[in-house]
């Protein structure tokens, strides 16, 4: 197509949420001219199964729960009038949590006022509020925010060098719906050591988001822990951000939980419209799986261009890729569906994987994220007349146009600015574009059973090694090969396990274990290390 005729199918293909802040262009996805028709009655049922989602149906049938995040931004939706004020009560409760931190009513036990936020979770319970923190945080902020999202004990140990003195002011989030998550619960042992080895009380600053009755909920009210915040069963943690989850770190880091929650109310209501072209949320899941059952395109690249938008890759990998990444659809046929999701930021990316989308595999779509406004105050001349957010403008219509000239395909979305009721309009625009394609390919987007695959390997992981240190500890004085000793614990077929779990504990010293040799996997022997 030339210019002229791309401009024209921008025009017809331009969908705008005023409300909002959001403008979408489709125009430079590759569909036909028949699509709308073809994907008329799949998009019908999408609609009427979302409808049903939102009226309290039972949207996650493999775990008998209904889905209600688009209830916490509209609590009158809920359909219980005990959802309607428990949503109201957390919302309440958590400003005015914020509030007493903020004007010292609530304080370390040490003296002061608390100045950080040290939150600990992982997946859900991380990636939507560091998004979110990263996008809207300001260094004046009432409180900085930190996270502890994974169980390396390095990671760990960078955080609590990072808080320094300031741990004795920092107020610890730990957040576990189910409360037995256990990348959460070392992180949050790990940091009760640190508090003691620095003769504080954990207790008195930590508050927990988790589920009524969970292991955490014991734990918090057992230790006389600041406050217990909720998760519902109706909530997962990859649609958690307008919870407790992303709405109390927020509120603490004094970033306005209102403005969020009305952005993606904002949106909810555009993206409720049955009229495909009319709702910028379906046309993504329409382009989405146009792409892939057309063009067997799954590989999205999310690219925006603005560095407080730098994270939102990371958090649609999850929202996306858990959602979406199944291997049965809702009657158990194997489909084996999913859509890789892929980014940075521009103009980075044009120095580094743009070579690759422009003239390597053309096996993705990319999904340009633009913002209008360039800074909250005025900007310099770089060049004559010419600002730099000029150029940060030039690069992503050149690099689009650099795409299309060579028949790759993607989608721009143009928020206004950079702001909370904006990033809450973003996170809904995308739920519900999710939720929609989950009902064109017919999955579940609201479970995550190879999430569970993976920790109940990691399970037998630990209870091999745990047999391997028993039984070096009953044999001192020998050594034995990987082999030896994989039959010995009687699990044969975990010889590799059981090699590379002896080889980490070695080297890491003081773990009980040594290698007498380690010329090659088989001939490394290991024994007691006195």
């Amino acid at each position: 197509m030339n210019a002229i005729e791309l401009w024209k199918r921008y025009c017809e293909y331009a969908c705008s949420c005023k409300t909002a802040g959001v403008h979408l262009d489709i125009s430079r996805m590759k569909f036909a001219a028949t699509l709308w028709d073809d994907i008329a009655g799949p998009m019908t049922k999408a609609f009427e199964a979302m409808d049903a989602l939102e009226a309290g149906a039972i949207a996650n049938p493999d775990e008998n729960r209904m889905v209600g995040h688009y209830w916490l931004r509209d609590a009158a939706r809920a359909p219980e009038s005990e959802i309607t004020e428990a949503i109201k009560q957390a919302v309440s409760s958590i400003k005015s949590f914020a509030t007493d931190v903020h004007n010292g009513a609530i304080a370390p036990p040490t003296g002061g006022r608390f100045t950080r936020v040290l939150q600990i979770g992982i997946g859900g319970s991380a990636l939507g509020p560091q998004f979110v923190a990263d996008a809207l945080g300001q260094p004046d902020d009432p409180m900085q925010i930190h996270f502890i999202d994974n169980t390396d004990p390095d990671g760990i140990d960078r955080i609590i060098a990072q808080l320094g003195d300031r741990l004795k002011q920092t107020l610890c989030l730990v957040v576990s719906k189910s409360g037995g998550t256990k990348e959460t619960r070392n992180g949050m042992l790990e940091v009760a050591h640190a508090y003691q080895s620095h003769g504080l009380n954990f207790a008195k600053c930590a508050v927990a988001v988790t589920g009524e009755g969970s292991a955490l909920d014991n734990v918090c009210k057992a230790e006389g822990w600041l406050r217990s915040f909720p998760m519902w069963d109706w909530i997962g943690g990859r649609t958690s951000q307008m919870s407790a989850v992303g709405l109390l770190p927020a509120a603490l880091s004094g970033i306005d939980i209102d403005q969020l929650l009305a952005g993606a109310k904002a949106m909810d209501a555009c993206t409720r419209r049955h009229e495909l072209q009319e709702n910028p949320s379906a046309l993504l899941a329409a382009m989405w799986f146009d792409a892939a059952r057309s063009r067997g395109l799954r590989n999205m690249v999310v690219i925006p261009y603005k560095d407080r938008l730098s994270l939102l890759s990371r958090y649609l990998q999850q929202l996306i890729m858990e959602s979406i990444g199944k291997e049965f659809d809702l009657d158990g046929n194997v489909v084996e569906e999913g859509i890789s999701v892929y980014g940075n930021k521009g103009s980075t990316d044009q120095h580094a994987y743009v070579q690759q989308l422009r003239d390597g595999v053309n096996n993705f779509y990319a999904t340009f994220v633009e913002v209008l406004r360039d800074r909250s105050g005025s900007s310099i001349d770089v060049d004559e007349s010419v600002k730099s957010g000029d150029y940060l403008a030039g690069f992503l219509l050149g690099t689009r146009e650099a795409l299309t000239e060579k028949e790759r395909e993607s989608i721009t979305i143009q928020i206004d600015e950079v702001n909370p009721n904006r990033i809450g309009a973003l996170i809904a625009l995308y739920e519900r574009a999710v939720g929609l394609y989950a009902s064109l390919v017919h999955v579940n987007a609201y479970h995550q059973p190879g999430v569970e695959a993976g920790k109940r390997a990691a399970t037998e992981v630990l209870e091999v090694q745990l047999a391997l240190h028993a039984y070096l500890g009953e044999h001192p004085d020998e050594a034995f090969t990987a082999e030896e000793l994989a039959d010995r614990i009687a699990k044969p077929d975990r010889v590799e396990w059981v090699s590379q779990i002896l080889n980490r504990l070695a080297y890491n010293g003081s773990r009980g274990v040594a290698v007498e040799s380690d010329i090659n996997p088989t001939e490394s022997r290991y024994c007691f290390a006195k």
